[in-house]
């Protein structure tokens, strides 16, 4: 349920805050007043697609914020655990900034999330319906999708078994196809990645391994020079028969030095940086006389390192230009390989395998289509009956099955499936997108979500002026279908309807103003004596008579009547 919105630079609004409670709440005002404004920053914290135009003259971004009390279905509780999204107080909050460079920034709950996150978690709050709506029953691909809803789990776990075995069979089919038309191709690559496996896995290379053969491939060819500098360093530390070296020199000072020490600070420091030079110098001769000692040349040796290096600037200069590019190649086609020889298998085995999958794939098809069929049948009773109470008790609602042809299947099973409708009794049953009018839309959409709503668990329904195209009767059996969705659901409505205005629980008044030469939106909740005046508005337009408030303020104490006895 939204509890709360906030809205600041948006389109013609400036900053506007407010809270909903459940129930059904009704948006009226004049045309242009910005009643679809709200709508749409709704749809853009549930994900919709932003855009710099909905930014206000003069500011650099958007913001937009809304408060939700989380659904019971758990479905979004689910999804924010997988995101690791907090969710403790039992609320989710939707923020997203809109800035002129076409940047969004969307949070859930503090989180940073992109666009496409913050669609898959608004889908599960809020559900709007608009216009756009009606057009979607006009797109026959849409009518399947709405059929295995109506279905429930176990249509669902069905359909998923089918689209599983058909995914395999699909794998099979592309392999039969590649094995016949690209056969020579697919042998001309597997012997090539046979070849350059086994070269790269016969070259046995490892990481670093460059590098390494580098170093030592250094240390032999420099081998008088490295012999040399060692020498000469040892000498230098350790003296000769006529020269005493820098060790026994250090070590001369630091013992003249040991008397006098203890006699002044100054003097200490100096003993200590001698004693510290001493050590170091003993180090450094007994290192460089164990690097002495493991100087060797061996021109054997030096002819493997260069051999081998070679063999790796090969391998570089066919597979990548460095050691690691030729090890991730190495792992590339190695899968690759073992993908192609897995599906290197007999002919006949194959074609028998895709025969078998097809015939698991038909039988799936099968009893998908049973399935649907007999929750078409209970769509078309329950759709009937919606109808009914929108006086469309005359028009027939049908699920039409189209079976493909014979061996060929559809990634959502074996059937084309499309709602039709027979307006009137006599009428051939025709496909629905062809013959039905926008009142007829109209209704048959809010049939459609009447029945759908308990089952999708989304708590917060927007119905953004679905009531175009219908009056006088018709009008008041929308207004209590809606007014019956939000028993299970919070309902927003934008309408034009006093019919539909009058069934609300709370009543929201849209107006925009002038203020210092710009064009503000302005909301307010209705008293119950501003409702009486904004219905007879919306019964008598400009001109409000005595008897036109008294026909508004009949208007309501009717609804509050009907709503009671429901």
């Amino acid at each position: 349920m939204l509890q709360e919105l906030s809205i600041k630079n948006f389109a013609i609004i400036a900053a506007l805050d407010v809270t909903f409670e459940d129930g059904m709440t009704v948006l009226t005002g004049e045309t242009g007043a910005g009643k679809s404004i709200i709508i749409d920053a709704v749809g853009l914290l549930a994900g919709g697609r932003g855009s710099a135009h909905f930014i206000r003259t003069g500011a650099d971004k958007a913001v937009l914020q809304g408060s939700f009390e989380l659904p019971k279905a758990g479905k979004t509780t689910q999804m924010l655990d997988d995101l690791g999204i907090d969710h403790d107080d039992g609320t989710v909050i939707l923020q997203r900034e809109l800035y002129r460079t076409g940047r969004n920034v969307c949070r859930v709950n503090g989180m940073l999330v992109n666009t496409t996150t913050l669609k898959q978690i608004g889908e599960t709050i809020v559900d709007i319906h608009g216009q756009n709506e009606h057009q979607e029953l006009m797109q026959p691909d849409r009518h399947l999708p709405l059929l295995d809803e109506f279905g429930g789990h176990d249509l669902k776990t069905l359909l998923q078994r089918y689209r599983k075995a058909y995914a395999n069979y699909q794998k099979l089919h592309e392999a039969t196809v590649n094995r016949n038309t690209h056969q020579k191709e697919w042998a001309q690559r597997l012997d090539m990645l046979r070849f350059q496996v086994k070269e790269i896995e016969t070259a046995n290379l490892s990481a670093g391994e460059e590098d390494q053969l580098r170093t030592q491939r250094d240390r032999l060819t420099n081998f008088q020079k490295i012999n040399v500098a060692l020498q000469e360093g040892f000498t230098a530390l350790e003296g000769s028969d006529e020269l005493s070296g820098a060790v026994d020199l250090s070590g001369q000072a630091m013992n003249a030095l040991a008397g006098i020490a203890e006699l002044d600070a100054d003097f200490q420091a100096l003993y200590d940086s001698l004693q510290t030079a001493f050590y170091a110098l003993q180090d450094a001769s007994g290192e460089l006389s164990k690097q002495v000692d493991l100087l060797e040349f061996d021109e054997n040796k030096l002819d493997e390192i260069e051999q081998r290096l070679e063999v790796i600037k090969q391998l570089e200069r066919k597979y990548g230009d460095s050691e690691s590019q030729v090890l991730s190649y190495f792992a590339k086609i190695k899968v690759e390989l073992a993908d192609m020889e897995a599906a290197e298998i007999d002919e006949g085995d194959l074609d028998a395998k895709l025969a078998e999958q097809a015939t698991e794939l038909e039988a799936l098809g099968i009893a998908l289509r049973e399935k649907r069929q007999t929750v078409a049948r209970k769509l078309e009773v329950a759709v009937q009956k919606e109808l009914a109470d929108l006086y469309m008790e005359k028009t027939v609602f049908k699920v039409h099955f189209s079976p493909v042809e014979s061996g060929r299947f559809l990634s959502s099973g074996l059937d084309d499936v499309e709602f039709y409708i027979q307006p009137n009794p006599g009428e051939a049953m025709q496909p629905l997108a062809k013959i039905a009018s926008g009142g007829e839309l109209s209704r048959l959409m809010l049939a459609l979500k009447t029945i759908f709503s308990k089952s999708q668990g989304v708590t917060s329904i927007i119905f953004d002026e679905v009531d175009t195209g219908v009056s006088g009767r018709v009008a008041q059996a929308i207004a209590e279908k809606i007014s019956g969705i939000a028993n299970d659901s919070q309902v927003l409505c934008i309408t034009h309807l006093p019919q539909v205005a009058a069934m609300s629980d709370h009543h929201y008044f849209i107006a925009k103003k002038i203020i210092g030469k710009r064009t503000e939106t302005h909301i307010t909740k209705l008293t119950e004596q501003a409702r009486i005046e904004e219905l007879a508005r919306m019964l008598a337009g400009t001109t409000i008579t005595e008897l036109t408030l008294d026909h508004a303020k009949e208007l309501l104490e009717m609804a509050t009547a009907e709503k009671a006895e429901s």
